[in-house]
C-alpha cells in the first residue's frame, strides 16, 4: 500500500488500497469495470472489517465510500455524480473551485471543488480514449467521451489562469418525432408533416441557438429516413444516432503534433460524394463546408444539417453567408439562387423561458430569389406560444405525392 499521511482518511486508505492492487492485478478500469468494480466492494468490505479491530479511521458511510473510490478509479473523479445524474445537461469548469451545471436550460453553481492539479488530471483521463490532445500547440480539443458526451477544453494562456472545461452530455431524450410530439417540442401535425418531409427527400436545415435541442431534433428526423437508403454523415465530435442498418459516421480530426494530417469537415462532406451515399447528414455547418453542402444537396443528393441562427430567416442568410469563406472566387450570385433551390425546409427550434425547447417554426424556400434575398414561406409559425398552420407551402409537391403522401391533407388544408 501506498504511503499515506497520518491524517489520512478512510476514503484515502481505500482509494490507496484498491488502486496498488488494481496495478498489480493488471487491470484496466475503462476496459475491466466489471472486475474493478467487483475489487473495490471486496476492499470496501475487508477495510470496514479490519477498522473493527484495529487503529484504522472507521467507514461512517461503505456505500458512499464504494461509490467515491469507483468515481476516482474508473470513472472522472468528482465531476463523475454530475455525468450519471439524468437531468443535468451539461457540466462546465471555470476553474477548480468553480464547477457549474446546466438542468433544463438553467445553469448553478455547485459545491464541487477539484483539488490543485486534479482538473488536469481528469482531462488527461477524459482524452485518453479519443485519441486526441491539448498542449501549448494546440490549446484548443474537442472530444466524445466513452459515454458519448461532448469534451471541449481550452487551456492557458488562451484562458487567463485555468483551463476551461466543457462537458455536453449527451442526453437523448428523445429517439422519433413521436417522442418530441409527447415531450410537448412540437404538435402532432407538424411530426407528420415532417416525417413526410424526410421520406419524400426533401433538403431540410435544423436551426436555433446553442443548447436548444437542434441536434437531438436532427436524430429525431433520422428516425424517418427510409431504411432502404444508404446513410453517410459528418461530424466534428460523434453525436448522430441514425437508426438505420446502412450508416457510415465519420468525424473530424485534429493535426498530430507534427501538424499534419488534420482531416477538417469540408474533407470529409467532399468524401462522403465518393461513398454512394442516398443521404448524407452534417451534425452542423460552421464555415466553408456549407459549400460542398450546398453543391451536393443541388445535385440532387437528399440532406439534413443544423446550424446556429436566432431564426429560421437568419439561418438561410448565413447560409448564403459562410460558402463565401471557401474562397474569393465565390460570390452570391453564385451561392444565393444555389440556396434558394437546394434549401427546401428550415425548421427552427428555441428554448422558452422555463428551459421547455420547442419548435419555434418552419420555414420554407418556394426556391425564388430576388437579388440577394431569397424568397421564404412560413409553413407553420408560433403564434400566442403554440405552434399553427401559416399559409406557406413547401417545395416539390411532386416528391410528397411519389412518396405516397398528401401533402393537402398533411397541411390541414383539406375540407
Amino acid at each position: 500500500m501506498s504511503v499515506l499521511p497520518a491524517a489520512a482518511t478512510a476514503l484515502d486508505l481505500v482509494d490507496a488500497e484498491v488502486r496498488e492492487l488494481v496495478r498489480r492485478r493488471g487491470l484496466d478500469p475503462a476496459v475491466d469495470p466489471g472486475p474493478v468494480r467487483a475489487l473495490v466492494r471486496e476492499v470496501v468490505a475487508d477495510y470496514a472489517e479490519r477498522s473493527l479491530s484495529s487503529s484504522l479511521p472507521p467507514l461512517a458511510d461503505p456505500e458512499g465510500v464504494l461509490r467515491d473510490v469507483l468515481d476516482r478509479v474508473a470513472g472522472f473523479g468528482p465531476l463523475q455524480r454530475w455525468l450519471d445524474d439524468p437531468e443535468v445537461e451539461e457540466i462546465w469548469v471555470n476553474e477548480p473551485g468553480r464547477v457549474f451545471v446546466a438542468r433544463r436550460g438553467r445553469s448553478e453553481l455547485t459545491t464541487t471543488i477539484l483539488g490543485a492539479g486534479e482538473l488536469a488530471d481528469l482531462v488527461e483521463r477524459m482524452l485518453r480514449t479519443s485519441g486526441r490532445r491539448v498542449d501549448m500547440s494546440t490549446p484548443f480539443v474537442d472530444a466524445t467521451l466513452p459515454d458519448g458526451s461532448r469534451l471541449h477544453v481550452v487551456i492557458p494562456d488562451v484562458t487567463r489562469r485555468h483551463m476551461a472545461v466543457n462537458i455536453r452530455k449527451f442526453v437523448l431524450q428523445a429517439h422519433s418525432l413521436d417522442e418530441l410530439v409527447a415531450l410537448g417540442t412540437l404538435g402532432t401535425q407538424v411530426a407528420r408533416f415532417l416525417e413526410a418531409a424526410v421520406a419524400a427527400g426533401l433538403n431540410i436545415l435544423v436551426s436555433g441557438g446553442t443548447q436548444a435541442g437542434k441536434t437531438t431534433l436532427l436524430n429525431c428526423l433520422c428516425s424517418a429516413i427510409p431504411a432502404r437508403e444508404r446513410v453517410i454523415t459528418a461530424e466534428e465530435v460523434f453525436e448522430l444516432r441514425v437508426p438505420l442498418p446502412d450508416v457510415v459516421a465519420m468525424q473530424t480530426r485534429q493535426p498530430n503534433l507534427e501538424g499534419a494530417g488534420e482531416i477538417p469537415l469540408r474533407r470529409l462532406v467532399k468524401e462522403a460524394l465518393r461513398m454512394r451515399p442516398s443521404r448524407l447528414v452534417v451534425g452542423e455547418v460552421r464555415q466553408e463546408e456549407c459549400l460542398d453542402l450546398l453543391i451536393a444537396l443541388n445535385s440532387g443528393l437528399p440532406g439534413m444539417c443544423t446550424l446556429h441562427a436566432n431564426s429560421a430567416r437568419e439561418a438561410v442568410v448565413k447560409m448564403c453567408t459562410l460558402p463565401l469563406l471557401a474562397g474569393e472566387n465565390i460570390g452570391h450570385a453564385f451561392v444565393v439562387p444555389t440556396v434558394a433551390s437546394s434549401v427546401d425546409l428550415v425548421v427552427h427550434v428555441g428554448t422558452d423561458p422555463s428551459g421547455h425547447r420547442r419548435v419555434r417554426e418552419v420555414v420554407a424556400l418556394p426556391g425564388r430569389a430576388e437579388g440577394t434575398v431569397i424568397e421564404t414561406a412560413d409553413v407553420f409559425t408560433s403564434r400566442d406560444g403554440r405552434l399553427v398552420r401559416a399559409d406557406g407551402y413547401p417545395p416539390h409537391p411532386e416528391r410528397f405525392a411519389a412518396a405516397g403522401f398528401d401533402l393537402a391533407e398533411l397541411l390541414g388544408d383539406r375540407r
